[in-house]
C-alpha cells in the first residue's frame, strides 16, 4: 500500500516502515498508509526560516498577492481530482464544494484584499503618525514586519483543503513560510493539495512544507519567531499551548477548538413565518453538511418553549427526507463520517447527551444507506434530541457528527444565559425579524462568540449561512472555542507580523515607512510634480501654489451654483451668533475647489485621474478676504503590478494668510509608470 509523502527541506520524503493505515470512509477499504518516520523536524523548520522566509520577504505585498491569485487559478483547474479524493472521506459533492472551492475562495479573497488594502511595499504602516514633541521634530508610528520564523499549521480532519488554505493565505501575504501538518484521517487529500501547489511552480522554495503523520518533536524546535496555528479538540489545544518550548519562547499560539455553537429562534418566528422555515432549514443543513463534522455546526438549537414541539416536528420531517449513503450516488445528500473511530466517538457522546433528554429523530445504531454497507462505511443517522436546558450535558458534550439538541428557553435573557453556558463558541445565529430581540440577544451573547449571524427574510437570499466562515471576517472564538482568531481580512495577516513602535524624526520615519511625514523635507523644482511619471516622482516632491483671495462674491456664487445655502454662508446675523464662526464663512468645499485650481497642472500628462479625497478636515474657518495657499506633497507611491500605472497619495495642506491650516486632506491620483 502506498505511503503518503511529506515535503520538507526542499524535497519529497517517503518514510520507510509500515505506517498507520488510512481507510475509505464509505467502503472501509485501506487506501494509504501514513508515517512521519525519518523526518528531521529541526531541519525542516530551519529550511523554512533560512530559505522560505528570505524569498518571501524579497517580494512586496502586491507581488505575494499576485502569486496567491495565480495559485488559486491553478488549483481551480484541478478541482475534479480533488473532488474525487474528497468523496473518499465521505463527503458529498456539496460537502466538497465547501472544502475545495471554499479553500480556493480564501486564496482569491486574500489576494484581492491584499491588493486593495496593503501597500506595494514590504512594510505595513499601522495607524497615524503620533506627535511626540511640541516642535514636531520627534514623532512616532507603528509598523508591522513579518516574523522571521515559520507558521506551523496543525489542521483537523474535517476540512483537509479549506483548513490548510485558510491558514496558508494570510501567512503567505504576510511573508511567513508555512509548514502544514494535517490530521492523519484525511491527510491523503492534503498531500494531493500540497503536491498541486508545489507543482504549480509559483511558490518560492521553502514557503510551503508538508509533514504527513505525527508531529514528533516538531514543537521542541520552535523559536520566538515561529507561530503555531491549531485546529482540533480543546484538550489537544491545551496540551500544545502548554508545551514547554511554546511557553518558554512565548511562541504565538492560535487555537480554534471545540465549539457548542447555538442557533436561537426568536419568539416572533412562529410556524408559518419565513423565519421559522429559515431556522428549521438551517438547522437541518448544519446537521447534515459534512455529516455534521463542522466546527461551526449547530449543536444547540434554542427555541421558545411554546415552539419546541413545532420545531421538532418540522425538523424531523426534513431530516426524514435526507438520503444517506455513497456520495457517488446522485440522490445522496449526506455521506459518511471520516472513519469508524469517529463514528464510535460520536456514539459515545450521544449516550452522554441522552442523560439530559431524548431522541426526537434518528438512531444511535441504525441507519438506512444507499449504495453502501452501513457497517463497513462510517455511516450514522442524523440524530435530533430534545433536552432539559438546565442539565449540564448539552452545554458541555459535543457530538462531532450529525447531531443537534433542541433546548427550550423562556425569554431573551434566558436565551442569552443558555448561549453563554457553551463557555465560548465560534459562531452563533439569531433567527428573528424582531429588531429589539435581535439587538438584545446579539449584544448579550457577543462576549461568548467570535461571529454572529442574524438571519431573517431580508438577508436570507444572499446569506452565506450559519456555518460558513468568510475570509473577510474573523474565525475563532473565546473560551472553549480556543481563544483565537483566524482570517478576519488583514487581521489574519497582521497575526504573522510584529507590531513595532518607531520613534524618530519626521525625515527618518518617512524613510523607514516609505511615506512622507509632516515635518520631513520637501523637494520643490521647476518641474511640477504632476508632470512626473511614477518612475520620476519621488516621495516628498512638492508644489506650493497661491495665494488666492476668497471674496464674498465667490461665496455667494458658490451657494447659488451648488444650492448649498446653509445660513453660515449667507446670513450674517445668524452666522455671527454661531460660536464657531462669528460671521459669514466660505464653504469648505469651495476651499477644496480653490485648492485644486491652485495646485493642478491642466495639460495632458502622466496624471490620469483624481479618484478621491481621504481624511478631509476643515481645521479653521475661511472668511471672505482670506488668502489661501496650498502645499501639495507626494506622500506615498504605489505602483500596480499588473497595470501600466499606479497610485499616488498626496498630502494637501491649505493655509490662510496667517499660516493657519484651514483644510488638510489626502488627494488620490492615478499616474502612469512612464
Amino acid at each position: 500500500m502506498a505511503m503518503l509523502r511529506s515535503y520538507v527541506s526542499g524535497r519529497w520524503h517517503t518514510p520507510d516502515g509500515e505506517g498507520a493505515p488510512l481507510h475509505d470512509a464509505v467502503t472501509g477499504e485501506e487506501i494509504a498508509r501514513i508515517s512521519s518516520r525519518g523526518i528531521d523536524m529541526a531541519a525542516a523548520l530551519d529550511h523554512g526560516r533560512r530559505v522560505g522566509g528570505p524569498a518571501l520577504r524579497e517580494l512586496t505585498f502586491h507581488q505575494r498577492a499576485a502569486l496567491l491569485k495565480a495559485l488559486a487559478s491553478h488549483l481551480r483547474e484541478h478541482r475534479d481530482e480533488l473532488y474525487a479524493l474528497s468523496a473518499r472521506s465521505g463527503a458529498t459533492r456539496t460537502d466538497s464544494l465547501i472544502d475545495v472551492d471554499g479553500g480556493i475562495g480564501v486564496l482569491f479573497g486574500y489576494a484581492s484584499k491584499a491588493k486593495r488594502e496593503l501597500p506595494n511595499d514590504r512594510v505595513y504602516v499601522d495607524g497615524p503618525v503620533e506627535p511626540l514633541s511640541r516642535g514636531g521634530t520627534f514623532v512616532g508610528r507603528h509598523i508591522a514586519t513579518p516574523l522571521r520564523g515559520v507558521a506551523v499549521q496543525i489542521n483537523a480532519f474535517n476540512f483537509p483543503m479549506w483548513g490548510p488554505l485558510e491558514k496558508f493565505a494570510p501567512a503567505f501575504i504576510a511573508g511567513v513560510p508555512s509548514l502544514v501538518k494535517p490530521a492523519s484521517q484525511t491527510a491523503y487529500i492534503t498531500e494531493a493539495l500540497v503536491g498541486l501547489m508545489l507543482g504549480s511552480g509559483l511558490l518560492p522554495e521553502g514557503s510551503l512544507q508538508l509533514v504527513s503523520g505525527g508531529a514528533g518533536d516538531l514543537l521542541d524546535h520552535l523559536t520566538e519567531q515561529d507561530l503555531v496555528g491549531f485546529t482540533g479538540s480543546a484538550s489537544t489545544a491545551r496540551l500544545l499551548r502548554t508545551h514547554p518550548t511554546v511557553v518558554r519562547n512565548s511562541v504565538r499560539f492560535n487555537a480554534e477548538a471545540d465549539s457548542l455553537n447555538c442557533s436561537i429562534l426568536g419568539p416572533d418566528a412562529v410556524a408559518g413565518t419565513p423565519e421559522f422555515d429559515l431556522f428549521v432549514k438551517q438547522l437541518v443543513a448544519e446537521m447534515t453538511a459534512k455529516a455534521g463534522q463542522k466546527c461551526t455546526a449547530i449543536r444547540r438549537a434554542l427555541v421558545p418553549a411554546g415552539l419546541l414541539d413545532a420545531v421538532a416536528e418540522a425538523a424531523s420531517a426534513r431530516l426524514a427526507k435526507v438520503v444517506i449513503g455513497n456520495p457517488a450516488n446522485e440522490t445522496v445528500r449526506m455521506g459518511a463520517l471520516a472513519g469508524l473511530e469517529q463514528r464510535e466517538e460520536v456514539r459515545r457522546s450521544l449516550k452522554a447527551l441522552l442523560a439530559a433528554g431524548e431522541i426526537v429523530h434518528g438512531s444511535l445504531d441504525r441507519v438506512d444507506v444507499v449504495d453502501a454497507d452501513a457497517e463497513r462505511g462510517a455511516f450514522l443517522s442524523p440524530v435530533l434530541l430534545k433536552a432539559d436546558p438546565d442539565h449540564a450535558e448539552p452545554h458541555e458534550v459535543e457530538a462531532f457528527g450529525p447531531v443537534s439538541t433542541l433546548l427550550p428557553y423562556r425569554d431573551a435573557a434566558h436565551a442569552v444565559e443558555l448561549a453563554a453556558r457553551g463557555a465560548g463558541s465560534l459562531v452563533g445565529s439569531v433567527v428573528t425579524h424582531d429588531l429589539d430581540f435581535a439587538r438584545e440577544v446579539v449584544l448579550g451573547v457577543a462576549p461568548w462568540h467570535g461571529r454572529l449571524l442574524v438571519l431573517d427574510r431580508d438577508d436570507a437570499k444572499e446569506s452565506t449561512g450559519h456555518g460558513s466562515p468568510l475570509p473577510a471576517l474573523v474565525h475563532g472564538g473565546p473560551g472553549r472555542a480556543g481563544g483565537g482568531e483566524e482570517m478576519g481580512g488583514m487581521r489574519g495577516v497582521l497575526h504573522h507580523m510584529q507590531r513595532t513602535a518607531v520613534q524618530a524624526s519626521p525625515r527618518v520615519l518617512g524613510a523607514v515607512t516609505n511615506q512622507w511625514v509632516t515635518g520631513a523635507p520637501r523637494t520643490e523644482s521647476d518641474v511640477h510634480p504632476f508632470r512626473k511619471s511614477l518612475r520620476e516622482l519621488r516621495i516628498g516632491d512638492s508644489v506650493v501654489a497661491g495665494p488666492r483671495v476668497v471674496t464674498m462674491a465667490d461665496v455667494e456664487h458658490f451657494a447659488e451654483f451648488t444650492g448649498d445655502t446653509f445660513y453660515a454662508h449667507l446670513d450674517q446675523e445668524a452666522a455671527a451668533a454661531n460660536p464657531f464662526f462669528g460671521g459669514r464663512v466660505a464653504h469648505g468645499y469651495l476651499v477644496v475647489s480653490f485648492a485644486a485650481g491652485l495646485f493642478v497642472s491642466p495639460e495632458p500628462g502622466p496624471v490620469l485621474a483624481n479618484y478621491g479625497l481621504e481624511n478631509l478636515r476643515f481645521v479653521t474657518p475661511t472668511f471672505p478676504g482670506d488668502e489661501l495657499t496650498v502645499t501639495l506633497t507626494a506622500k506615498q507611491i504605489t505602483p500596480r503590478e499588473d497595470q501600466d500605472y499606479g497610485e499616488v497619495r498626496w498630502d494637501a495642506d491649505v493655509v490662510n494668510q496667517k499660516g493657519e491650516s484651514v483644510a488638510k486632506y489626502d488627494v488620490l491620483t492615478l499616474v502612469t509608470k512612464e
